[in-house]
Parts: structure tokens; sequence; C-alpha cells
């Protein structure tokens, strides 16, 4: 499981050090660095998929998603006006997280001018890696390390050279995954990749979960639904009763259904007093969405850890309870991060009790901060330096 999720100079989040339980749940305002923790938190996974800097390109590139304000704010804490300086220390966006078997960090920068002719001038470069073990980065609890281009692994009390040309913009990661070679490696980039996220679903007349699709066994969910009545289908069939018991418990006593056409997937969902099933092009928007949550919830393959974002868009009020314990049931097998805003799915989720928190953030001068973390409350974390 994971227990700390670290950031440094992405957007409005300067320095944030977040604890993390079995079910997490992140509230705060509009605006107060919910969007930029998910977005922080998909970049981290995008490391263990090779896509770190293409992601980053789609934001606009890293100087779009650096932290925005001054590199110290001690001034204007102390009633100082806001304003820009002379920077001390290098251009570095930082990820990482600390979980109960091995932790990852990554530290990401721009290239030194090299006075050569080119048009990648401003492409983000990996600057360093580190995997460690236990909840803190210290250097006896290191096991591989990349600085630069250099990678390097321990053996007993010294360290074994794996390359020293590794591109930088390629990650340790995807490249030095050999079980045999590189255990810890091999396991982080396994723990990563089956990290799953869901940003909401499209439920419009186009929705591509409204089309009947070709079916195949599908374990997992695809991230626009599309495969939503194969999915379902697979559920079904995996022996629980799991889904139908949510939709019951969502929709007075109905039973969701796959028919086949053809070869083409379509859903089937029955109600009491309707004479016949309704179709998933017929779903109304928020019947949609909470079928289509169901499906990515109670999946046959649940991952290491899976993230929601904003779960309650566009659903009515009384379908959240039944979604909250949707979420509760799913964090009984994985690890589950909400970010909400949402009253009642709060109630439900009940941050507080065993095996779940809650992540107040707030705005501060432009910087997020998670409300009521002090010095003492706040998880120990270790950035190490280049």
């Amino acid at each position: 499981m994971i227990t700390t999720l670290a950031v440094s100079g992405y957007r409005s989040l300067r320095d944030v050090i977040v604890p993390l339980d079995r079910l997490t749940v992140v509230t705060g305002a509009n605006g107060s660095g919910k969007s930029s923790l998910y977005r922080a938190l998909r970049l981290l996974a995008d490391c263990g998929q090779g896509r770190v800097i293409a992601s980053l390109a789609r934001e606009g590139g890293l100087h779009s998603a650096l932290w925005a304000g001054p590199e110290s704010l001690s001034g204007a804490r102390r009633g100082a006006p806001v304003q820009g300086t002379v920077r001390k220390g290098p251009v570095s966006l930082q990820l990482g997280y600390a979980s109960d078997d091995f932790g990852y960090l990554v530290d990401l920068g721009l290239p030194p001018p090299t006075g050569l002719p080119t048009a990648f001038q401003r492409d983000p470069q990996i600057k360093r890696e580190r995997i460690f073990s236990g909840p803190v980065m210290r250097p006896a609890t290191v096991s591989v390390r990349r600085t630069r281009g250099l990678v390097e692994a321990r053996e007993g009390r010294s360290w074994s050279e794996v390359t020293d040309g590794l591109a930088p913009f390629r990650s340790v990661l995807t490249e030095y995954a050999d079980p045999q070679v590189a255990p810890e490696v091999f396991a982080v980039r396994r723990s990563i990749r089956s990290w799953r996220f869901y940003d909401g679903f499209r439920a419009d007349a186009e929705a591509p979960a409204r089309r009947p699709q070709v079916g195949t066994r599908t374990p997992v969910l695809a991230d626009d639904g599309a495969d939503l009545a194969a999915a379902v289908q697979t559920i079904n069939e995996s022996g629980f009763d799991d889904l139908q018991t949510a939709i019951a418990d969502a929709f007075d006593g109905a039973r969701l259904d796959v028919v086949v056409h053809d070869g083409l997937f379509d859903l089937a969902l029955h109600q009491p007093g309707m004479l016949r099933p309704l179709r998933a092009a017929e779903l109304s928007d928020g019947t949609l969405r909470y079928v289509l949550w169901a499906a990515a919830l109670l999946t046959v393959e649940p991952p290491d850890l899976m993230v929601l974002n904003e779960p309650e868009t566009s659903l009515h009020p009384d379908l959240l309870p039944p979604l909250g314990r949707l979420i509760k049931r799913a964090s009984e097998r994985s690890q589950v991060l909400v970010v909400t805003h949402a009253g009642p799915l709060l109630e439900v989720l009940a941050p507080g009790t065993d095996g779940t928190c809650e992540v107040v953030l707030a705005k501060d001068l432009g910087e997020t901060r998670v409300e009521g973390q002090g010095l003492l409350s706040r998880p120990s974390w270790e950035w190490g330096t280049r």
C-alpha cells in the first residue's frame, strides 16, 4: 500500500506531502489544487509507461507545468509583497511516493545549453531517479539510483554500474526492469503500471459507452467506457453478484444484463414496472455514468491503486450514497484515492474511520497546502539533491 505521495514544483503544488490510507478522500474548495494533485499522480504513473515527457508536452511543456510562484515565499509570509527574485536552485519538478515495500522518486528539469542547433532545447529531461525501501529515502535505503545518464544498482555495500548512457528522455523503469538483474525496478514498474485512473465518463448521445461493440472478455474497463457491455458481462460471469447488488441498490431493484446480436454486445437494464429493458442508447446520462462507475470499481482485476477524479459529476444526489458504498467496497480489494467535494459522498465514505483518511487542500499565497498539517503531522520525506 502507498503510504506517502510527494509533489514539488508542479503548478500550485510547491511542496506537498500527502499521507495516504486504504481509502483516501481529497477535498477542498474550487481552485485549491485537487486537480493538480490528480494530474501529478498521473504524471508519476506515466513514468512507468515511458510517457512522462510526452504527457508534459501535452500540458504545454515543462514551463507550463512548473510552480508559478516565486522560489521562496518566506518574505510574503512576513507581509512583504509577492515578487519574483533571481533563482538560486535549478528548475525542478519532482514526484515521488513511498509504500510498504519500495518507493520511487523522479526529478525532471531542463536540458543544459549545448550550443548545438536543436529545436528541442526546451524538452524536459529526467535528471534523477531513485528506488528505495522504507518510508523515507536515505542513502542506506536506496537500491537503484540514476543521476543523469548513469544508472547504478546496489550490490551489498558497493554500487554496480548498470549503464552510463541512459537517454535523458527515458526512465529507468522502462529500460532496466529485468526481474533477474534489477528486481526492485521490476517491482516498482509492475506496481505503477497497475495504477488505474478514471476522470469522468462521457454520457452524451455519441458517447462510446452507448454504442454496441464487438465483445471480448474485458477484465478492465477502458478509461472512455467504450467496452462497457463487455466489462459488465465479464463481471457477471465472474461468479460474484456485486454488480447486480449495486444496480439494485441504486435503481430500486433493477437488473443489468448484456444482450448479444451478431457478436455485438449491448446493455439491457430491466426495471420493475417496465415491459422491456432499456438499451445503453436509451439510458439517462446519470444512469449510464453510474453503470460505468460500477463496472470500473467492481473490476475482476483490481489494481494496486485506483484514482477517481470527481466521480459525482452529473450524478443525481440520490445516487451518491450508493456510489459511496461502491467505492468503500472497492477499497477492500484495492487502494483507492477519491478527489471530490460532494457532501453526500463524503458522508458515506466517512473519512476518519479505520483505513480511511481525508486530505483537505487549501490555498495560501497561491500555494496548495494540506489543512491542519504541521511540522509534527507532516509525513517524513526527503527529496535529496542533484
